[in-house]
């Protein structure tokens, strides 16, 4: 059998044809769990087996670090290992590589720093200082949002500045400043690493021939994210010989808040004009009765194309309605479901619940930690985000890239130094008003004796840890000189001072990036980390902070681990689990507010619905609560229209909910096949918890101990540390098993002593 025979089996006709289309423009709308991963990783391999192209003249782009790691993975088996040379990664990732060639040609060091969010914020508000402006007025994350929408758009400061307003007069001011402080800084954000690669393509006809010549085969996952600095550079890249396949789904656009443009999907007939379709329309995930619920929904769209999705796994369970009292009643049937789910042998990891806002986590939360569930909140503080493992890398980036003045104002009073914060605005307009780096001026201040006493003695000692690190830094050993750092710069032996709970905590956190650091040299060594053209002759630290850096929220899920996830739909795009709750199914959260009086918004918001429900296998649960609090006020939301969508066959569980009383019961409600609310028996007296009155007299002194076991009723057991106040201020610090230190206020919660 030929290769390309043995490539095409298995495949429906609809992916058959997709993989054999090979020459000139495809698209390929691909239905939700229609297959596009598999049809994508054949036609690669496809390319390849026919002769049209050689692996390293292939470049498929897709949005998550964890479907580009799918792809090249499945590639790889298909061409048994021969595949390693296919370029497949994110869209930035892409970037990263083109520009740590080329960026010369725009006046940059290749030795640039990926600044992320936060140091973003850290460089706007030192600008919004520079220039005299009000954070109030101005608030950094709002104006970090405006920029980055305007490098989404593939505008610069001076085509802002020529929009017309006296607002965006005033952003493209702030604008240029932060490209200059980015630059002084050898510095890029997201946002420079697309709108500077096309910069380059466009002022560069040489470089761009170059990078045609290489890759004359683009393929692109999920094109209807696309935003329009990401289409230009699609285009450029695509060239006069068009051999561009993008693989979309209309149906799934939904980051309009990212500037992404779903006209760039439903125009790519028009802007690669003789380009085949080929619409993928068998869905392999999901239970008809699922698909027919979410197609009902998006059906009422009037942006598609149109497709039919169908399945040959026949029937299913129906969707399930439930409407809860208020939140919490929501949450307890949640995670009652949950449980009767774990009864009948499901695993927590087939399950997943989808909100809105991340404000709606908080009390799905509490009820799983009263029954002691593990949880992954996705999209939360990452282990990359801690400000210890923060701290570490930002030692090797400066040693990297001394120019980075975020790094640099994290280290060099890490651990402290004597060097305080007036030193450092001063040395910061110093190095304004020279048009320098910090570094550069720390260097010379500090070898000339402009800085005396503590501040000048700590920035010496910086200084040489730093030349000491120099060496091992240069040497790319990644786990060497981490090690090195955290022990040179005298970082760990301040944690060990410290002697306290937290210390101990950021002290594992670093053993655990050593970990991670010796794991990321191991899979270079071993050759299962694919290093694309190139790679090879970078430092392996660059490649690490890059990684680090690159990291997408869905990323945060660790295969294996047997816990629920919670995340918002906008997240849950690309995943897939048996069972999916899809909570606050209400006007004003799903669909959002903010789109209730836009149409073009309110069909976005009916697409993310569509993408939420679709996630599903096998089981789906659609919840709302009549009232809710959130953001410290009470509101009283009527049920999403959405839900009205929804074939009235398709699902069951409308139900009119029953007031609930001020005693929550701990056993959680379910829901029977009727849609009748029902519960399991109670476990006794003691398990019932009252929300509504303190527990502890005011005068009464709890009978406590250091070192006593205790149960709290929402954050499970744990050794009480220490007891602290009297009478109805009372109270303890916990130390509680699975959610680390809390301190309590014993008045309102009944705590049981266990030993």
């Amino acid at each position: 059998m030929a290769n390309t025979d043995r490539i095409l089996q298995g495949l429906n006709p609809q992916q058959r044809e997709a993989v054999a289309c090979i020459d000139g423009p495809l698209l390929v709308l691909a239905g939700a769990g229609s297959g596009k991963t598999r049809m994508l990783t054949h036609r690669i391999a496809y390319l390849i087996a026919s002769g049209a192209a050689q692996p390293w003249q292939i470049l498929a782009v897709t949005f998550t670090n964890k479907a580009a790691r799918e792809m090249r993975d499945r590639v790889d088996r298909l061409l048994e290992a021969s595949g390693a040379r296919v370029w497949v990664s994110t869209f930035h990732s892409t970037c990263v590589r083109i520009l740590r060639r080329d960026i010369g040609h725009l006046g940059y060091k290749q030795s640039f720093v990926i600044y992320d969010d936060s140091d973003q914020l850290a460089a706007l508000k030192r600008v919004l200082r520079g220039l005299e402006l009000d954070e109030r007025a101005y608030p950094p994350r709002s104006v970090r949002s405006q920029i980055d929408r305007m490098k989404s758009r593939g505008l610069w400061p001076d085509e802002v500045a020529r929009l017309g307003s006296w607002e965006g007069d005033r952003i493209a001011q702030i604008y240029q400043r932060y490209q200059r402080e980015l630059a002084l800084s050898n510095a890029l954000d997201f946002g420079d690493l697309i709108l500077l690669t096309v910069r380059l393509f466009e002022n560069h006809p040489g470089v761009l021939a170059d990078y045609r010549r290489r890759w004359p085969y683009l393929l692109v996952d999920e094109y209807q994210d696309t935003n329009p600095v990401q289409y230009r550079l699609l285009r450029l890249l695509a060239g006069e010989e068009r051999n561009l396949c993008v693989v979309g789904d209309e149906d799934q656009s939904i980051y309009r808040f990212r500037e992404a443009d779903i006209r760039n999907i439903l125009d790519f007939e028009k802007d690669f004009p003789g380009a085949a379709v080929v619409r993928l329309e068998q869905n392999y995930r999901s239970t008809q009765s699922i698909l027919d619920a979410a197609s009902a929904v998006v059906a009422n769209n009037l942006e598609r194309k149109g497709k039919r999705l169908f399945t040959e796994r026949r029937g299913g369970e129906p969707v399930r309605y439930y409407q809860a009292a208020d939140d919490r009643g929501e949450a307890a049937f949640v995670v009652g479901e949950v449980l009767r789910l774990r009864e009948q042998g499901c695993k927590l990891a087939d399950a997943a619940i989808f909100y809105r806002t991340h404000a709606q986590s908080r009390p799905f939360e509490e009820e799983l930690l009263k029954y002691n569930l593990p949880y992954a909140v996705v999209g939360g503080t990452r282990f990359y985000d801690r400000a210890e493992i923060r701290n570490a890398l930002a030692y090797l980036r400066v040693l990297r890239n001394p120019d980075d003045t975020e790094s640099l104002l994290r280290v060099v009073n890490t651990p402290a130094r004597g060097v305080g914060s007036t030193t450092l605005e001063r040395m910061l307009i110093l190095a304004e008003d020279a048009n320098e780096s910090l570094y550069a001026t720390l260097r010379r201040a500090s070898a000339g004796g402009a800085l005396r006493g503590t501040a000048g003695k700590g920035i010496a000692e910086f200084f040489a840890v730093y030349d000491d690190l120099r060496d091992v830094a240069s040497s790319g050993q990644l786990a060497l000189a981490l090690a090195r750092v955290l022990e040179r710069s005298g970082y760990l032996r301040a944690l060990e001072r410290e002697a306290s709970i937290e210390s101990e905590a950021r002290l594992e956190n670093l053993t655990e990036l050593l970990a991670a650091a010796e794991e990321f040299e191991r899979q270079n060594r071993d050759g299962e980390l694919s290093l694309q053209d190139g790679d090879e002759e970078r430092n392996l630290i660059d490649l690490f902070l890059e990684q680090v850096t690159l990291l997408a929220a869905a990323d945060d899920l660790v295969a294996g681990a047997d816990r629920i996830a919670l995340l918002t739909a906008h997240v849950a795009k690309g995943l897939e689990f048996p069972t999916v709750f899809l909570v606050g199914m209400e006007e004003g959260l799903l669909p959002h507010h903010a789109s209730l009086n836009d149409d073009a918004a309110l069909e976005e918001e009916r697409r993310l619905c569509y993408v939420g429900m679709t996630r599903a296998m096998e089981r789906l649960y659609l919840t709302n609560a009549t009232v809710r609090r959130m953001y410290g006020s009470t509101r009283y939301n009527p049920p999403s229209r959405f839900l009205d969508e929804v074939p009235s066959d398709l699902m069951v569980g409308r139900s009119v909910p029953r007031p609930r009383a001020a005693a929550v019961s701990t056993s959680a409600p379910t829901v029977s096949r009727s849609g009748t609310e029902t519960r399991s028996p109670t476990r006794g007296a003691d398990s019932s918890i009252d929300y509504s009155e303190g527990q502890w007299e005011p005068g009464e002194v709890p009978p406590l101990r250091a070192g006593a076991r205790v149960e709290h009723p929402i954050f499970g057991t744990g050794t009480l540390e220490q007891v602290m106040g009297g009478g109805s201020t009372t109270k303890a610090r916990i130390r509680f098993d699975r959610v680390g230190v809390k301190t309590i206020v014993l008045r309102y919660v009944q705590l049981r002593l266990l030993s």
